[in-house]
């Protein structure tokens, strides 16, 4: 599977604001945005007025390096966002909330979705007591999250759990950390989930 290999500090810098790909180090004295907030490249200094497109497109790059996902995984999840009932752009957020990369971010046992894809992979989840390890498994309300036995005794994870009192998780997340499991309550609702991002931009953009 093709994934992103760049310098992802960049890629904060080209969407003008934090996107939170490096964990702590974002909340940090060290965080190369909060150094240089200005577009990366030549021309960085440059003020373009964006188009219509232009609008729309940095929406949905914003998006997109935000989960993690390359343009293909995108278009796909946004395929079935469309074929949805209810509003296209809500069912596209709500989607990539309920990643289950993502959920192992939210509930804290991992400092970044990056980190969170890398432990979904390597099998160290369970989902309703049973192994996935599949990123883009999609959870549905009430799913239990817990990790793996073995996997428990991993500094990586204590040290996330530690740190994820610095982020606050969504109420449609419910997490028991002395038991090492996380659920989801309740399908999330567009003015609970927490992006900047103006979906409506996006499902414009595929519209065309």
């Amino acid at each position: 599977m093709a994934k992103y290999s760049g310098a992802v500090c960049k890629l904060c810098r080209r969407e003008g604001e934090k996107l939170f790909l490096k964990g702590d180090r974002c909340y940090s004295d060290k965080c190369s945005y909060d150094k240089r907030e200005y577009a990366p490249g030549e021309h960085k200094n440059m003020r373009r007025k964006l188009s219509e497109y232009g609008g729309q497109l940095r929406e949905k790059q914003k998006l997109k390096r935000s989960y993690g996902l390359m343009e293909k995984q995108f278009k796909k999840t946004y395929i079935v966002a469309e074929r949805m009932s209810g509003i296209t752009g809500e069912n596209l957020l709500s989607l990539l909330e309920r990643r289950l990369d993502n959920a192992v971010y939210m509930l804290g046992f991992a400092v970044s979705r990056r980190l969170g894809r890398l432990l979904v992979t390597h099998g160290h989840f369970l989902v309703n007591d049973k192994k996935v390890d599949i990123p883009s498994f999609v959870l549905k309300q009430g799913d239990k999250i817990t990790v793996r036995e073995k996997s428990r005794k991993y500094d990586v994870i204590k040290t996330s759990l530690e740190s994820a009192a610095r982020r606050s998780c969504p109420e449609y997340f419910e997490l028991n950390a002395d038991a090492y499991e996380g659920t989801l309550k309740a399908i999330p609702e567009r003015d609970e989930i927490m992006s900047t991002v103006d979906e409506k931009l996006i499902v414009e953009l595929y519209s065309k």
